[in-house]
């Protein structure tokens, strides 16, 4: 039996999307199997004896793992999307990127008010995102448990804008 390293399986990219940003590139880590089921449940582990109604994942990696993990929780999964992508009435969040601006999209009537959520996304860099995520559930009611990661850049301080929640990483890059 093969022992999977999951930083084997991420690959960086130098400036990508912009000069100065080094990407970390999961697809080397979807396409193994051993890989991407490892993830997924160092991903779930730390919350298969809390009381999760759903997982929340943003667009688009976030939906890969948020998946995953809703299925071995057996909770549900709602999608945070980039605007114009939901059919129904929404509720939308800007937030700041590492390196620019962009906004999020929910459906107004996917959280019910007191239901217990886990927040997923595939990387942590400034919090940017899941802060944004957060204020969209927590806007219709939503009690957020846990958020986690599969990739942390702790050097950005992320973790930071997160406090008031309990923050999981899987892996974290210190500098």
């Amino acid at each position: 039996m093969e022992i999977v390293n999951l930083w084997d399986l991420i690959r960086d990219v130098p400036d990508f999307p912009e000069p100065g940003i080094v990407f970390k590139d999961i697809t080397p880590l979807l396409a193994n199997p051993a890989g991407l089921s490892l993830a997924v449940e160092y991903l779930t582990q730390p919350f298969r004896s809390m009381s999760v109604d759903v997982v929340v994942g943003a667009e688009s990696r976030g939906f890969i793992f948020g998946t995953a993990v809703a299925q071995n929780l057996s909770a549900g999964f709602i999608p945070i999307r980039k605007p114009g992508k939901l059919p129904c009435k929404t509720r939308a969040e800007e937030y700041a990127l590492e390196y620019g601006v962009d906004k999020l999209e929910i459906h107004e009537d996917a959280i019910q008010p007191g239901m217990h959520v886990l927040m997923i996304d595939d990387l942590l860099a400034t919090g940017g995102t899941m802060c944004a995520c957060c204020r969209l559930v927590e806007s219709l009611g939503g009690k957020i448990e846990a958020v986690a990661f599969l990739i942390e850049l702790a050097f950005l301080n992320g973790r930071k804008q997160l406090s008031e929640y309990p923050v999981y990483s899987v892996l974290s890059v210190a500098d």
